[in-house]
């Protein structure tokens, strides 16, 4: 079972989604989305939360008030953290994060550590859970064909933007070929290039 919750503190409102134990996580590990960004307390054990990004948007572009929804989030669904105050959380894309064989069911690792970031949660803000609470609702999605069924919906995207780029390289050839043609033209006209069989009054054909 995934939890959907819906943050408004931006518009339109941004998707936030967890695992209901760590079993869905694994799921979640495996068929994340590359606009995914990962949350988690860090040193203890919580919930994997993931924020969806917007298309064409990076991680350094999401507003602090997105960031804070998703910590809290992270903070009140972790066992430990949900009790201490000041601690931290991280969150970094899904892209970076690293599962090998021999890691237990719901650990996970980096590839890159400096591209974890980290925000310190002081307390917990009851007003930011119960609003993300109150969106909150229950699926049985398949994560596997959602994953499928994006990166199909890309190559389309993919493929549609290299013919569109495809034909602007052969139209804008067209226009360099034509503009070619003019400037040969134009100078194969110009009054000093020109010739004549004017012979200032003889007549070229009396061999007399």
């Amino acid at each position: 079972m995934v939890f959907y919750f819906q943050s408004d503190v931006v518009s339109p409102p941004a998707l936030i989604y967890m695992g209901k134990d760590k079993y869905e996580n694994e799921e979640l590990i495996r068929w994340g989305w590359p606009e995914d960004v990962w949350f988690h307390v860090h040193n203890y054990s919580s919930a994997h939360v993931y924020l969806r990004l917007k298309e064409g948007q990076s991680v350094d572009d999401i507003p602090q008030a997105l960031i804070n929804d998703a910590a809290q989030l992270v903070k009140y669904n972790s066992i430990q953290g949900n009790k201490i105050n000041n601690i931290e959380v991280v969150y970094t894309l899904w892209s970076n994060l690293k599962k090998t064989p021999d890691m237990e069911v719901g650990q996970i690792g980096y590839f890159c550590e400096k591209d974890v970031k980290k925000i310190r949660v002081e307390k917990r803000v009851n007003e930011i859970i119960n609003r993300l609470n109150k969106s909150k609702t229950e699926d049985h999605p398949d994560l596997r064909r959602q994953r499928e069924e994006r990166d199909a919906d890309e190559r389309r995207k993919n493929k549609h933007s290299l013919k569109a780029q495809r034909e602007k390289e052969e139209e804008e050839m067209k226009r360099q070929k034509a503009e070619a043609e003019s400037r040969s033209y134009d100078k194969l006209f110009k009054p000093e290039s020109m010739t004549t069989n004017y012979d200032d009054g003889n007549d070229s054909d009396d061999f007399m």
